[in-house]
C-alpha cells in the first residue's frame, strides 16, 4: 500500500479531511511538528532564496579560515 501525506492550509480543511477519511472508514493516524510552524516557514524561504541565487553561499572549505 501507499502512505499519503496531506497538508491542510487550515484548520477547516483539517477537518473535512478527517471527515471523509473516517466516513470511508479508513484508518489514520495524526503527528504533530515538533517545530515552531514560523521556523519552518523561514527555513523553507530561506532554500528557496538559495536556489534563486539570493544569498550567500559559503564552500564548506572556508567555514574555519
Amino acid at each position: 500500500m501507499e502512505t499519503l501525506i496531506i497538508h491542510p492550509k487550515n484548520k477547516e480543511q483539517l477537518a473535512a479531511i478527517k471527515a471523509f477519511v473516517k466516513a470511508l472508514k479508513i484508518d489514520f493516524t495524526t503527528e504533530k511538528s515538533l517545530y515552531n510552524p514560523n521556523f519552518v516557514k523561514e527555513i523553507l524561504q530561506a532554500k528557496e532564496d538559495i536556489k534563486n541565487g539570493k544569498g550567500v553561499k559559503i564552500a564548506i572549505e572556508d567555514l574555519w579560515k
